[in-house]
């Protein structure tokens, strides 16, 4: 059985410099050769370099994150993203610096496109969110014919479960409409 990705919502970022760095080294999952980066207006596109069998024109799995721009400032502790100063007394100019960050955020198709190669492309958005130390990535996958979850945190790999529920299980039946005793029907 092949691995498969049901479900992906990512909510982190990372400064676009470390991302790039982080991948010039990364050692890729053995199905893909390579993750190619290339950026479109205000988006990374991270894609699935693989010789693989199927088709030319079956588009590979790719990552998508939005590009935006950060103010940070320089503090006593390092840069942060919040403004030192206070604006009511103005105060003198604090140093600054604007970083560019790639963004995973959103569900499915919104950040992982395409199915040829999605699970190893699903572990390459998690090997980033590990790397990234913030925000939050979960995913539900099928790996070798078990269901599996992943949860990080933080850039902290935490405990995860699938858990199917049936929706009527614990529904008291007596809520239903009584259509047998209903007077107006005759």
């Amino acid at each position: 059985m092949q691995n498969e990705v049901y479900r992906v919502r990512a909510s982190f970022e990372v400064p676009l410099d470390e991302l790039r760095s982080f991948l010039d080294g990364y050692e890729p999952p053995a199905e893909i050769d390579g993750v190619d980066v290339e950026r479109r207006g205000n988006k990374l596109l991270l894609t699935a370099d693989a010789d693989r069998d199927a088709s030319n024109y079956t588009p590979t799995a790719l990552l998508k994150a939005s590009l935006k721009e950060r103010r940070l400032y320089k503090t006593d502790e390092g840069w942060s993203r919040e403004d030192p100063r206070n604006e009511a007394f103005g105060e003198d100019e604090v140093e600054s610096k604007t970083v560019e960050y790639a963004c995973f955020k959103g569900d499915r198709e919104t950040v992982l496109q395409n199915t040829a190669l999605r699970y190893p492309m699903f572990g390459v958005l998690s090997d980033i969110a590990l790397f990234a130390g913030v925000g939050e990535l979960t995913g539900i996958a099928v790996v070798d014919g078990e269901l599996s979850a992943t949860r990080i945190i933080e850039g902290e790999e935490r405990p995860a479960t699938v858990e199917v529920v049936d929706p009527n299980e614990g529904r008291n039946e007596t809520n239903a409409s009584g259509w047998r005793d209903n007077s107006l029907i005759g």
